[in-house]
């Protein structure tokens, strides 16, 4: 007999004044920790791979992608910038940073405009001092731009990445030298199937940060439970197998370090990893807390529901109690399951009992 349990996999338990996720299935309730990334020894910079000199100017046949954008005099005429039109593709990603953007609750007062949102928040990150310092390294390779499932033909210095294991793959982000081991570098990812070195690049299906972050990472994932069969006694027992489906990596606001008196998490910036599709994205957050972007974020509560794919930020003082959460996800089931069997007795489609 087979079972499956959800469960949240915490890699190590949280400090004090972390906030946690509140997740609720359809037969219990699960508590999700934030845990700290895993400490790694440090190790010295090796030495740069020629490999990856010859990717970036002969071996791909592609120029090397910089900050800068570079425009044909096709594009546009000297003079005449006020004329320049939006190509098909700046237009689409512009939409796609739109629909990526944190929603607010209309209930809480006027919604803020996605344009002015997104202006607000790229203002506010270009003054912050908080900002960590970009580090040059000769190894470096920028893989925004390429073709999703793209196999590379060079192999990648693994204790230059961060390796997170799931299910279905092994997803690698570029980890910049930081002696708390959780600043992510979005700009170079790789994914391979488990512990193997065919390394490709991942499925990325919304804007990354194009600079260094801190982040905690989250493990979303189920215990599967094997029981003896009964007519094999001398079976071993129950054996218990650990399945990695997501992993969730929460940006520290305002990129604090963990032992900062005033660290808290930015519940509305989290990017996915996704193992059955091997992709990566930013979660799409509601917010229905008050206060907008400047409120206090000690008193925040983020619910995941629907298997990791819907997130909501509520008040800790609404929280609720697991018991009552149980009850509401058990009365959805049973009444679906009702429904489908009166539906066989009545020439009706919905009744109206419930």
């Amino acid at each position: 007999m087979r079972t499956s349990t959800l469960l949240f996999l915490p890699t190590s338990p949280p400090p004090p004044s972390l906030p946690f996720f509140a997740i609720s299935t359809q037969r219990f309730l699960s508590t999700v920790h934030l845990p700290l990334l895993a400490t790694t020894r440090s190790s010295p910079c090796p030495r740069p791979n020629p490999k990856h000199a010859a990717i970036n100017t002969t071996a791909r046949g592609r120029r090397p992608l910089t900050a800068t954008s570079a425009a044909d005099d096709d594009d546009v005429e000297a003079g005449a910038g006020d004329d320049y039109d939006m190509e098909e593709e700046e237009v689409e990603e512009l939409d796609n940073k739109k629909d990526y953007d944190v929603e607010y609750d209309r209930l809480l007062g006027s919604p803020i405009s996605a344009p002015a949102a997104a202006a607000a928040a790229a203002a506010a990150a270009d003054s912050s001092p908080d900002d960590i310092e970009m580090v040059t390294s000769e190894s470096f390779v920028s893989t925004q731009g390429w073709g999703s499932d793209t196999v590379v033909d060079y192999r990648i210095n693994e204790e230059e990445f961060h390796k997170i294991r799931l299910l279905h793959c092994d997803f690698f982000i570029r980890k910049p030298p930081d002696p708390d081991h959780n600043v992510y570098d979005f700009r170079e990812m790789y994914v391979t199937p488990p512990d193997t070195d065919v390394y490709s690049i991942p499925k990325v299906l919304a804007p990354m940060p194009q600079k260094y972050i801190r982040c905690s990472k989250t493990n979303f994932g189920c215990y599967n439970v094997m029981e003896p069969p009964i007519d094999a006694p001398r079976d071993p027992l129950y054996k218990t197998e650990r399945e990695i489906l997501k992993v969730f990596l929460t940006k520290h606001y305002r990129n604090r370090r963990l032992g900062d008196a005033e660290f808290v998490l930015d519940f509305e910036e989290i990017y996915v990893i996704d193992s059955k599709t091997k992709s990566i994205t930013r979660a799409k957050v509601l917010v229905t807390v008050t206060g907008g972007r400047n409120r206090d974020r000690r008193n925040d509560l983020l619910i995941i529901r629907d298997g990791g794919n819907l997130f909501k930020i509520i008040d800790k003082s609404e929280r609720d109690d697991p018991t009552t959460v149980i009850e509401r996800e058990e009365w959805a089931k049973t009444r679906q399951e009702m429904e489908h069997h009166l539906r066989k007795l009545r020439d009706f489609s919905v009744s109206n009992w419930f």
